[in-house]
């Protein structure tokens, strides 16, 4: 197991990085627990939600961080 080098990080892109990380979990484990709930349609709000966050996360780092 090797050491990994996050030197290269910037805080920018880490805090951006946790936010993002923590909206998509948050929605996504919300909308698996509605769909246990037999809530069929805030479950399927709560996973559209964690995709929109993901396609956003993707574009914000291609954009902003980008070399």
């Amino acid at each position: 197991m090797e050491i990994t080098d996050v030197s290269g990080v910037s805080p920018g892109l880490f805090i951006a990085g946790v936010i993002f990380i923590t909206m998509i979990g948050s929605f996504l484990s919300m909308g698996v627990l509605r769909f246990f709930q037999l809530k069929k349609r805030q479950g399927g709000i709560y996973l559209g939600l964690s995709a929109v966050s993901f396609v956003t996360m993707v574009l914000v780092v291609n954009t902003w961080f980008s070399s």
